[in-house]
């Protein structure tokens, strides 16, 4: 309505692919989250952030219950999240059943993060050997920074803010495997570093498996790899970037690895097994 007393009248037909509710050019293009996983496939329905953030909550006030789905205004369809900012890599999710306010954007790191998972694996592998790692029994080390690396995974892959009983699932399963390992090599008087590497591979996968599905061997690589650097955050990050031939803010510059142009869903049964 403000924007048609600013530009005048308008109908749906003056307009190319209107917002199904305020009838005017989308603002900030948005979806909910079904329609989102048939992105690009079929003709969607998207909508204004705010007005379809305005839909759930007028919907909300009608219901005798807090509720943490919506139906699509359109084609009925129960959804649990809207999606915005939507720009070919990230997104920003919200959940109906949490205050707007605190909604979860993607940071910078965030970003990089989730652009490295679609580069060509191994690009590291001769500056930080995973083998040798094994073999020096370097994971004696602790690693300080290993819960906030892993939490900063997690919630790119994962598109969620809260990510931290995932992160204590696998540093847990981490943490029990070495104290495995030190106890059974004192008992054997040898270490066995194939053997060891291809069961801790076998069990970060089982831990990672239901949350991460078709992403998980990727994430194991690169949780190897970050062990195997013994860097904090900040110098990985740096020497990644330097390899992919990234400046600081995680855009091309020159002589770059190649990459597989990204296009992300959100990940659930069906997308796994389609990869």
């Amino acid at each position: 309505e403000e924007q048609a007393d600013q530009t005048g009248s308008y109908t749906s037909n003056q307009v190319p692919n209107p917002c199904p509710i305020c009838l005017a050019p989308l603002v900030k293009e948005s979806y909910l989250d079904a329609c989102f996983r048939r992105f690009l496939c079929v003709c969607v329905y998207k909508f204004c952030y705010n007005c379809i953030v305005q839909w759930s909550r007028v919907v909300a006030s009608k219901s005798s219950g807090r509720s943490a789905s919506i139906k699509c205004p359109l084609c009925k369809t129960d959804n649990f999240s809207i999606i915005a900012g939507f720009d070919g890599t990230c997104f920003q999710r919200h959940y109906v059943d949490q205050d707007f306010g605190n909604r979860f954007t993607f940071s910078k790191a965030h970003k990089y993060r989730l652009q490295c998972y679609y580069s060509e694996p191994g690009i590291l592998n001769d500056i930080f050997d995973v083998s040798r790692f094994w073999k020096s029994r370097k994971y004696r080390q602790s690693n300080m920074w290993l819960q906030s690396w892993l939490k900063r995974e997690l919630q790119a892959l994962m598109q969620e803010e809260d990510v931290d009983i995932v992160v204590h699932h696998i540093h847990g399963v981490i943490e029990s495997f070495w104290t495995r390992i030190e106890r059974t090599c004192v008992v054997l008087k040898k270490p066995a570093e194939a053997y060891w590497q291809d069961n801790f591979r076998i069990a970060i996968t089982e831990a990672a498996k239901p949350f991460l599905l078709a992403r998980t061997d990727r994430f194991v690589n690169e949780l190897e790899l970050f062990l195997a650097s013994g860097l904090n955050i900040e110098a990985y990050d740096a020497v990644y970037m330097q390899r992919l031939g990234w400046n600081t803010s995680g855009s091309i510059t020159t002589n770059p690895v190649h990459q597989v142009v990204p296009f992300l869903h959100i990940f659930d049964v069906g997308s796994d097994q389609d990869e």
